[in-house]
């Protein structure tokens, strides 16, 4: 019995990082927290652009048409549809998107217009002169590449967990369903 139970402790204990480990964490978690927000500052004071809104207005000017769904424009964006109904609300009301119907099935989809589309053009060049001095010249090619990989592999891990759980959620959802369904008292030989 002490065998066992000694591997069963040692199965569930919980792993914690090395100090070097550590050390990388926190100076990521640390360039997450900043980026963002020196990104942010440099669009609010040089185009009146949330970082958001800059990724919105961009992600239409990539478009066929210039025309995307709000669910597709979420997951550009990564931002929850009900937070990016309003941002499109905003950048409707500044004469940056419309809304219109797609004629296949009448849901709408967002265009930028010809107004969003110059404000964009005026702001990307502030834009990726930030994301040059704060990151890309930081960087020599090499570890400009090693970036790059570590971030997809990240987000790949990221995207995987995220989809397991769905799934697990959904078989989940049917597993209750089924014992809903079920009857009742049904003799079981």
């Amino acid at each position: 019995m002490g065998r066992s139970h000694r591997r069963a402790t040692t199965a569930t204990a919980p792993r914690w990082l090395t100090a070097a480990q550590l050390e990388a964490w926190q100076a990521l978690t640390l360039l997450l927290a900043r980026l963002p927000t020196a990104l942010e500052a440099q669009l609010q004071r040089d185009a009146q652009l949330s970082y958001v809104e800059y990724y919105v207005l961009a992600g239409l000017s990539e478009q066929p048409d210039h025309t995307m769904r709000i669910s597709e424009l979420a997951g550009f964006t990564n931002a929850e549809l009900s937070r990016l109904s309003h941002l499109i609300t905003r950048l409707h009301k500044r004469g940056y998107v419309r809304r219109e119907p797609d004629p296949n099935d009448g849901r709408y989809t967002n265009v930028l217009t010809a107004a969003g589309y110059h404000h964009l053009v005026a702001a990307a060049p502030g834009h990726v002169a930030t994301v040059l001095e704060l990151v890309i010249d930081a960087l020599d090619d090499t570890a400009l590449s090693a970036l790059q990989d570590s971030a997809e592999r990240i987000t790949a891990r990221i995207d995987n967990a995220r989809h397991s759980a769905e799934r697990r959620s959904a078989m989940s959802s049917i597993s209750q369903q089924t014992a809903i369904d079920e009857p009742e008292g049904l003799d079981q030989h």
